[in-house]
């Protein structure tokens, strides 16, 4: 049985860059746009071979346990997120996500607490699917680079920007979307220097000093701002809005 869920796997995961543990409410690219994306066809499919190491572990470690998680692959960098109901499935998660090849980063935004339900599921699928239909008919977008995942209102970013200027209008477009709590970005500039990555299971584990993708809202618009000496993710106050009723 272990191969041919492998390959229902690999399978999926050409069509979706998310995961088949969880229920999944990020939207990636997978081989078909490869060579449109940053890196080209050759590191999107490591990345699916990582993804899949990792789904298969996870569904040998505990099925059960990881139905509400999601991932997301990107040049070697591992983002997990969603809902564990036990704090040590989340250590679990974040120690198998680390045992493929090529994994150079883990980033565990796993959170411990009750799931909203459809209810919820239905709204972090709605503004994920706003989100990406906004930046994909955006020309000042190249949106085959970037990976959007919504998790309980709070909207996960990750992927290679062209410039800063093309990462302000994503992060600007997320920001402003209803029901969105926080939008937290964990994405690349273009050109950035590679940096060494240790393991971290802690929650927001970022980039390096390396990397200059702050914002901070000064009233004027998002001004870009150098992270803390922590380097942790880049953290937006969505703007206020009227909120969609899903009852």
């Amino acid at each position: 049985m272990k191969p041919s869920y492998l390959f229902l796997v690999i399978s999926a995961l050409s069509l979706s860059a998310c995961s088949m543990v969880g229920v999944a409410t990020g939207v990636g690219a997978g081989l078909g746009v490869a060579a449109a994306q940053e890196g080209g066809i050759s590191r999107a499919a490591n990345d699916l071979r990582i993804q899949a190491l990792i789904n298969e572990a996870w569904f040998n470690y505990d099925v059960e346990a990881f139905t509400k998680l999601d991932m997301t692959v990107n040049q070697g960098r591992v983002l997990l997120t969603g809902i564990v109901q036990n704090p040590e499935h989340r250590v679990e998660a974040v120690r198998l996500a680390w045992q493929p090849k090529g994994v150079t980063q883990v980033i565990n935004e796993i959170r411990v607490a009750e799931s909203e339900g459809i209810i919820g599921y239905a709204r972090d699928a709605w503004i994920s699917g706003r989100l990406r239909a906004s930046i994909t008919f955006d020309k000042e977008i190249e949106s085959v680079n970037y990976n959007i995942d919504t998790v309980q209102g709070t909207i996960y970013l990750m992927g290679v920007a062209k410039s800063q200027a093309e990462l302000n209008l994503v992060v600007e477009k997320a920001r402003t979307i209803p029901d969105v709590r926080q939008v937290v970005s964990y994405v690349k500039i273009a050109g950035d220097r590679e940096d060494t990555y240790t393991p971290d299971t802690t929650s927001g584990a970022g980039y390096g000093d390396g990397y200059k993708d702050g914002y901070q809202d000064s009233g004027a618009g998002l001004q870009p701002v150098e992270q803390g000496e922590s380097g942790g993710p880049v953290q937006i106050t969505p703007v206020e809005r009227e909120s969609v009723e899903w009852n």
